[in-house]
Parts: structure tokens; C-alpha cells; sequence
């Protein structure tokens, strides 16, 4: 596929929005040429590290029970982002997300109930069975089964391209790759430590930031071909670089693909604190599902990034365990020293705390009557007193999943530019999420949006392989006004 020959449809990513195009692309007749930068047994992104998928349904289906219809997944999604998404395109994936998976089966994706400790999804979420790395495998067996041709460790470096119009490819090995059309799933900027430092900058406290984020998930994600669109083809942008699915994990977690295994899940359980031994923020303020990846940011705004999950033995068997066990002390005092915290300052904040619950009736699979008054912030639901031993506590570091700075794109998954499509260049996954996710994250929806897109720009892609070049130019001012409409 170098030099004068030309493939059908290249697609530039390994993950689930890439292997989605690559697919869907295939089985409507175009050959496909699939380009991963991480070797063979890194593969797959981000998106190895997945566990599920956040569907729409109107009634029970096999391992989801009841029903979570089209309105109430906008609403929760329009709540996570504060406004700051595309209902058109959301709309898209949620509706997408209900028919997806009979699809998905026929490429090797099997299901399974959630787990025992997986907090309220059972109702909104599919999981997969082995997980994403399974989901991953799965794809990659059918892509090949399918005549998906696949090559690893191929980084792209920058794209060539004629105006709006997509020509080729070129490798970090000077290798040119000529396409008829291209789909760019190659996600965010997360591993890029250096973006992610000029993204943040330094706070008020002469810090920077970003120094101490870990990376949830591949070292491969640099950003490379989002920022070259971006700078050098002038690409049209959406969304904040800062803005992240950004979790609150454990601070012994390793800088890259420590995974699901290393998040905190039992902050509502239990308060957070800083090093300065007082709380930030509401930590029954919703569901985790639907508040777990704020707290990423939230612990990046403390001092030194880090912060303290703090329980007691009533959360125990509560909450999905963490891979590492927290610290264990018979007091809190004791607690406090083991963390390093300062004694009398953490134990006014717990003193007051459990002065200031006022426990009703605690359930933590709604949205219960326990709250506290007199005490800033409030917590809202599930406050109990930590008050018995033995006590834990978690140091947090701020866990970078992906970033939402991304390309401008519409229902086509057309990229942009000067607010039009191009004919022939599509993206899918983490590089167009920030189009619906402008900020806050709900469990599962970054995979609806990277298997909607990427079958759509799957097939958009291979539609426009088909047309020739004039044809294409056509096509993609005739689409222009519908899209601009999608758009406003």
C-alpha cells in the first residue's frame, strides 16, 4: 500500500472506534488498510481498559434489565455536561447505542451482567465479557477474518492533504500511504505530557499541574495527527484542552495502563480530603457512575494534586476494591499520621462532618435521605459518621483517561474545515468526542460515542471511496447547507 498504490479506505487508530470503521467500511466492499502506532501486544488504546457500554433500550434486553429510554440518557447526559454538548449528534449516539450491539455479536462481542460492586449500571450499561481487551481481540480476529489488512507499530507523523480533501498518508518511517478516503480515529493528547503541560499551565501556587497526572491508559494516544490538523491544516476545533475523563485513582498507580483496577470507587462512601486535611467538594452529590470522572479535575485543583479518600469499616463490601489496599489504622488520629496528614486540622474536618450527618434512611442505590447540615461543602446524600474502626484511607492522584480537545465534525463524521466538510476525511473516537462531551463524563458513553462514529465514518468513508474525485467534491457541497443545519 506505498508508494503509486492507492487502498480504498486507510483508517488511522487501533481502538474501538477505529476497528468500528475498519469494519463497517470492509463489509460494504472497500479494502481497508488499518494502521496501529502501539506493537501488536499493546494494542487496542484506550479502549482495552473498557468495561462496558451505556445503551439506550426501552425494555429489558438479556444482561440489561428494565428500561432506559432515548429521553432519560439525554437528560444524564445533558446534567454530566452542563449544557456544553451537541444535542443533535448526542442524540445520535444514544440512538445508535440501542441497535449496536447485535452488530457487535456478530464481530465476537459477548456480554455479561455487572459485576457484584459495579455501582448503578446494571440498568444502563452492557458490559463486555473479559472485558475491552476481549472486545479488542475480538475485533481485530473478525477485521483480519475479513480481509482487514492491519499493520503495527505505524505511526502516522502528518497527513497530506489538497485542500479539504484527504490524499495520503505519511509514516514516521517516510513511508507515503495514498487512500481515496482516510478515517483519523487515533485519540486524544493524554499521553502527551508536554501538551498536557501547556494545556494546564501554572496555577496561583507556582505548580504545574500536569506534572503529576497519571495516565489511566496507553502510552501511544500523543496527539500527534489532532494537533497537526489542528496547527497545520487549520481543521476546525471543538472543545476545552484541559477538559478530560479525568478520575481520581490511586496515587501508587503507575504513570501508563494502570487501568480500571487503580480508580477509588468508594468516595461517596466515605469524605475526601486534601493535604491540608479538609474537604473540597460534595461527595454524595450524584451516582459515581455519573460523577466518578470529575474527580480527576477536582483532585488537580488541591494542592500538590493529591487528595485523601477516607472510610470506615461500615464500606467495606460496598464498592469494587481497588488493586492496591488502602491504609489501615484502629483510629483516626492514627490514620491521619499514616497519611501524612495534618493530626488536628483532619480531625476537626471528620469531627465536624459526623457532628453535621444527619442519617436517615441509607440506601446506596438511590439517591437517599442521608445528608449533612451546617457544614461547607454539603454532602447531599449517603453522609454517614465515619466512626467505625478500623479506618481507611487512599491517596488520589489526578488519573487522565482522554482529553475532549478534539476535531469539529456532523452527523457525516465529515472533519471540518472553515466550518465544512471534507469530501473524503472522516473522524471517530476520542479525537471528535468533545463535540458531546463538552465537560463531565457518565459511565460507558465514551465507548457509545466511539463505536456510533466509528461505524458511521466507516461508512461514509467507504461511500466515498466509491465516488470519484469530482464526484466527491460534489457530494460534499451538496451536504454542506444539511450539515451546517446539523451544525448550528
Amino acid at each position: 500500500m506505498s508508494g503509486d498504490a492507492v487502498v480504498d479506505v486507510l483508517v488511522i487508530g487501533g481502538g474501538n472506534a477505529a476497528l468500528c470503521a475498519a469494519l463497517m467500511a470492509r463489509e460494504a466492499g472497500a479494502s481497508v488498510l488499518l494502521l496501529e502506532s502501539a506493537p501488536r501486544a499493546w494494542r487496542g488504546g484506550n479502549s482495552a481498559h473498557t468495561r462496558n457500554l451505556r445503551c439506550m433500550h426501552d425494555a429489558p434486553q438479556d444482561v440489561l434489565v428494565d428500561a432506559y429510554p432515548e429521553e432519560e440518557f439525554w437528560q444524564d447526559l445533558l446534567k454530566v455536561t452542563g449544557g456544553l454538548t451537541n444535542e443533535h449528534l448526542a442524540r445520535l449516539v444514544i440512538r445508535e447505542s440501542s441497535t449496536c450491539r447485535p452488530w457487535m455479536r456478530r464481530h465476537g462481542v459477548h456480554f455479561q451482567p455487572a459485576l457484584a460492586g459495579t455501582l448503578h449500571v446494571a440498568r444502563t450499561n452492557a458490559f463486555f465479557m473479559g472485558g475491552g481487551k476481549a472486545l479488542v481481540n475480538a475485533y481485530y480476529r473478525s477485521a483480519e477474518q475479513l480481509g482487514v489488512q492491519i499493520r503495527y507499530e505505524a505511526p502516522v507523523e502528518r497527513i497530506e492533504m489538497e485542500g479539504p480533501r484527504f490524499v495520503a498518508a505519511h509514516l514516521a518511517n517516510g513511508e507515503r500511504i495514498a487512500a481515496k478516503s482516510c478515517v483519523l480515529a487515533a485519540g486524544g493528547f493524554e499521553s502527551n505530557r508536554e501538551w498536557l503541560r501547556e494545556a494546564w499551565g501554572q496555577n496561583e501556587r507556582g505548580e504545574w499541574p500536569a506534572d503529576n497526572f497519571l495516565i489511566r491508559g496507553t502510552a501511544y494516544n500523543k496527539g500527534v495527527l489532532l494537533k497537526h490538523l489542528l496547527d497545520d491544516h487549520g481543521a476546525d476545533r471543538i472543545g476545552d484542552p484541559t477538559q478530560a475523563h479525568m478520575v481520581a485513582i490511586d496515587a501508587r498507580a503507575p504513570l501508563y495502563d494502570g487501568g480500571i483496577c487503580t480508580r477509588i470507587d468508594c468516595v461517596s462512601l466515605g469524605v475526601v480530603v486534601n493535604r491540608a486535611g479538609e474537604r473540597f467538594y460534595d461527595e454524595g452529590e450524584d451516582f459515581w457512575p455519573k460523577r466518578y470522572a470529575i474527580w480527576g479535575r477536582l483532585v488537580a485543583q488541591q494542592p500538590g494534586q493529591v487528595g485523601y479518600s477516607i472510610i470506615d469499616s461500615k464500606a467495606i463490601g460496598r464498592f469494587m476494591p481497588p488493586v492496591f489496599p488502602g491504609v489501615k489504622a484502629d483510629t483516626l488520629p492514627e490514620l491521619a499520621q499514616k497519611l501524612g496528614l495534618p493530626v488536628d486540622t483532619f480531625m476537626c474536618t471528620l469531627t465536624g462532618y459526623n457532628a453535621a450527618c444527619r442519617v436517615g434512611q441509607f440506601d446506596h442505590t438511590t439517591l437517599d435521605d442521608c445528608h449533612t447540615e451546617g457544614v461547607a461543602p454539603a454532602k447531599t446524600h449517603w453522609a454517614r459518621p465515619i466512626d467505625t474502626g478500623p479506618f481507611y484511607g487512599y491517596a488520589l492522584r489526578p488519573g487522565v483517561t482522554f482529553t475532549y480537545l478534539g476535531l469539529h465534525t456532523d452527523d457525516t463524521a465529515a472533519v471540518r474545515f472553515n466550518n465544512q466538510p471534507s469530501p473524503n476525511l472522516f473522524v471517530a473516537g476520542e479525537m471528535m468526542a468533545g463535540n458531546v462531551l463538552g465537560k463531565g463524563y457518565t459511565a460507558g458513553v465514551g465507548m457509545s460515542i466511539g463505536t456510533a462514529f466509528g461505524r458511521i465514518a466507516g461508512t461514509q468513508a467507504a461511500l466515498a471511496s466509491k465516488r470519484p474525485v469530482a464526484l466527491v467534491e460534489h457530494a460534499s457541497n451538496a451536504t454542506k447547507q444539511g450539515a451546517n443545519h446539523a451544525n448550528a
